[in-house]
């Protein structure tokens, strides 16, 4: 399910070798595919592919013919335009990053998928808080007592402790939606896996999670949190990249009753489109929450994407930091791996965070420069996580804690009042005694500040 390059001469141009399958569609076929099925909105008729002539044909509302790409891509542009999707991602690219680098007897289903989700993809908004952390704000105060104001995106307060259900409510209804029995799922930490296994539940849908043996020692409670749920929890030895391989070699298995449920933006497009979409409701509820707070939009936004115990080490996940470009499941983005396109192994402490690769559109942001990546420690995020724990009463997620510690290095370089929004995506009971062992129960006087 992955192609390499060639060679570092070929990478630093762009040129790519693939050994276990190509991309299958070129833009014409894309844009064709997104007018396919029940199409954008619902509105757009079937392709028809005639295999003699290998042409397509679209039928715009059951009458108007389209055989023309000029005429195609007006209309893509015209229902694009209207809102429905984001035009930068329609068909999977971020620049030259996404995409579907899958053998071709995936190229149909994902194509359904695509269509299907295209045309499902409204629905009902609910919020988390956006919560002003007081004593947080004062920490990072210098001696004449001013700092950036800092907020907390509350995901940890979701059904399940995490940002995870937006995305795996909305996938499993798709699911439902076409006619799929069966979820197949990978979990790291196991807040993905929580998640389905909540929504399969409610929607009466089979649910197998796949969970790689290190993560399952890190990890019992939420083990145990899938099980109850209804869930087979499968071990695969390894860690979260092992058992994705392992979910999609299931998935493929059975195309036509199963469906792969991903929980972050990884495998061939529209994976990463579908939760990328999912999860926006997150940055939408961010930006009203602030107008409505400061009549303004955040100054600075902050994340988890990877980290490790050291970039010198070499046992880290940053990716975004010490990755090059290659392609891994299914799509391209920056990736680990040595000279000769082998994956390297990730480690991160928080077990979320230890995947090899990052999203497309994240590759696409580092290289825009629309987006600043930064890496920390360990160590720094055990702090960052005890530091929140003492002095807001919030017991973040291990992962979250990679992007609150930042906040040491970020604060001190921020004019006075800016607004500074960090996510906590998830809650870190499942961390806490790990915390606990790895600080020795010591505690930390520079936490306990007013």
């Amino acid at each position: 399910m992955r192609a390499r390059y060639e060679s570092r001469e070929e990478q630093r141009r762009g040129l790519k070798k693939s050994t276990t399958g190509a991309e299958q569609r070129d833009d014409d076929q894309s844009r064709a595919a997104l007018l396919g099925s029940k199409g954008v909105r619902g509105q757009l008729g079937s392709i028809v592919r005639s295999s003699a002539t290998s042409s397509t044909v679209v039928r715009i509302h059951n009458s108007l013919v389209i055989d023309s790409p000029k005429e195609l891509e007006r209309l893509v542009h015209e229902e694009l335009n209207k809102g429905v999707v984001g035009l930068n991602n329609y068909s999977g690219k971020f620049g030259k990053y996404g995409g579907k680098y899958v053998p071709e007897t995936l190229i149909s289903c994902l194509g359904k998928l695509e269509a299907e989700f295209y045309s499902a993809v409204r629905d009902p908004e609910f919020q988390t808080p956006l919560y002003y952390a007081e004593r947080l704000t004062n920490h990072y105060k210098n001696e004449n007592g001013e700092g950036p104001e800092l907020y907390l995106k509350r995901e940890d307060l979701n059904h399940g402790g995490a940002h995870k259900i937006n995305n795996a409510i909305a996938q499993a209804m798709l699911a439902k939606r076409m006619g799929r029995t069966s979820i197949v799922a990978a979990t790291g930490a196991g807040q993905h896996g929580v998640a389905t296994a909540a929504a399969c539940a409610k929607l009466a849908l089979d649910c197998t999670i796949f969970m790689g043996t290190q993560d399952m020692q890190k990890q019992p409670f939420n083990v145990s949190q899938m099980k109850l749920l209804g869930a087979q929890v499968e071990s695969v030895e390894g860690s979260f990249k092992d058992a994705t391989s392992e979910a999609i070699r299931r998935w493929v298995g059975s195309l036509d009753t199963s469906y792969y449920l991903s929980g972050t933006v990884v495998g061939p497009h529209p994976s990463p489109s579908m939760v990328r979409e999912f999860q926006s409701v997150i940055g939408k509820e961010t930006r009203r929450q602030a107008m409505e707070k400061w009549g303004g939009k955040p100054d600075v936004l902050v994340a988890c994407v990877g980290s490790g115990f050291g970039l010198d080490s070499g046992k880290h996940s940053a990716t975004l930091a010490r990755g090059d470009v290659g392609v891994y499941h299914g799509t391209m983005s920056y990736l680990l791996q040595d000279e000769e396109g082998q994956i390297l192994w990730p480690h991160s402490i928080g077990v979320g965070l230890e995947y090899p690769a990052v999203g497309p559109e994240l590759s696409f942001l580092k290289d825009t420069k629309r987006a600043e990546f930064y890496s920390v420690t360990d160590q720094e995020a055990i702090e960052a996580y005890l530091r929140l724990c003492r002095l807001e009463g919030i017991i973040p997620a291990m992962e979250a804690s990679h992007a609150l510690a930042i906040l040491e290095k970020l604060c001190p370089g921020l004019p006075n009042g800016a607004k500074v929004v960090v996510n906590v995506s998830g809650r870190g009971d499942k961390d806490a005694e790990m915390v606990i062992n790895r600080s020795n129960q010591a505690p930390m006087a520079s936490t306990v500040t007013n």
